[in-house]
């Protein structure tokens, strides 16, 4: 009788599916991501809400939407559904129905939040250093929440995740880029002081995304 251990390959096969099981990723439950899209939206409603009353910016289509309300008028949140309504045909092809549908459940909640919270929150000062750190920390937190429950707020969020699934581009770093970039379109309707504080924002909202989502890192979906 042979007494040399089992081959690697006798051990894989002896337990294959418990590998296969291990390895693949656990699902979220349909409560779970219900939790998550209130709590994230929330988050990022009150984000919104800081960066308001410092008149400060924000970038991706909430920054689009906040550009679209100074320039027309327009509450943030009839203006933030209204600009993520191209990119759901996106979303839809290149990430799923499911993706889609919950970015669209995510866009909603945002949109309702951000227009009662105002109404339930009395703020007599507030720094536009203190909105910017706050406000970025908030909105990150909330966008990392709904990237991991495969979700987004629409918009830029869909392209930054499509890259990084497609390429492996990080999301966070993408997504500070273009921020910048519409941000720095502030410098038209507003003072360069607080196109700068709205900077560091997004700045701050895209160092929570780019440490903490990285490809690979968390494989719950």
């Amino acid at each position: 009788m042979s007494c040399a251990p089992p081959s690697s390959d006798a051990v894989a096969l002896a337990h294959g599916p418990a590998i296969a099981a291990a390895a693949a990723p656990a699902q979220h439950r349909a409560h779970e991501d219900v939790q998550a899209l209130v709590s994230a939206t929330l988050l990022v409603a009150f984000g919104v809400v800081l960066f308001g009353k410092s008149g400060l910016l924000t970038g991706g289509t909430a920054g689009l939407a906040f550009l679209l309300g100074y320039a027309s008028g327009m509450d943030f949140g009839v203006a933030f559904f209204l600009v993520n309504l191209p990119f759901y045909w996106f979303a839809w092809r290149r990430l799923g129905a499911v993706f889609t549908l919950k970015t669209f459940a995510a866009v909603s909640l945002l949109s309702v939040f951000a227009q009662l919270l105002p109404h339930g929150i009395g703020i007599d000062y507030l720094a536009p250093g203190t909105a910017s750190v706050l406000g970025g920390l908030l909105c990150g937190v909330g966008m990392l929440i709904l990237f991991r429950h495969r979700a987004s707020l629409g918009g830029v969020n869909v392209l930054v995740l499509h890259l990084q699934e497609r390429y492996g581009w990080r999301a966070g770093t993408v997504q500070m880029a273009i921020d910048g970039a519409i941000v720095a379109g502030a410098l038209w309707i507003t003072d360069w002081q607080r196109v700068a504080w709205s900077v560091l924002g997004a700045v701050v909202l895209n160092l929570v995304l780019a440490v903490n989502h990285r490809p690979g890192r968390y494989v719950v979906v």
